[in-house]
């Protein structure tokens, strides 16, 4: 019973907290949550509005920035598994891999995999 009581009087607290956040720190402290945390993100690569390319397993998309760390550069990167089969699933011979995406490449989408 007082365990019940101190995780909500925690969680208001948190919400409180949360709330007086601009929406800059709030999205940097999810970011920083979701860092820790980690993701099961999917990322599907389009062309000619076709799936050409599938990436799974992926913790997180980076936005690179100039090597002062000031200004952001004009492409994502991150680490994923190539879903071959597109499956949501990582197969026999299915390598993890570096890959970056452009701002003015083919259009792209990250989501959470739907199959975890």
């Amino acid at each position: 019973m007082i365990k019940n009581k101190i995780i909500m009087l925690l969680v208001a607290a948190a919400v409180l907290m949360f709330s007086g956040c601009t929406q800059e720190a709030q999205n940097k402290i999810g970011r920083s949550i979701q860092n820790w945390t980690g993701t099961n993100g999917v990322l599907d690569i389009y062309m000619g509005g076709k799936l050409v390319k599938r990436f799974i397993k992926i913790d997180k998309l980076t936005t690179a920035t100039s090597t002062d760390g000031s200004v952001p550069r004009s492409y994502r990167y991150g680490y994923g598994y190539i879903d071959t089969n597109e499956n949501y699933v990582v197969d026999n011979g299915e390598k993890k891999v570096y890959f970056e995406i452009s701002n003015f490449s083919t259009p792209y989408i990250f989501y959470e995999n739907p199959k975890n």
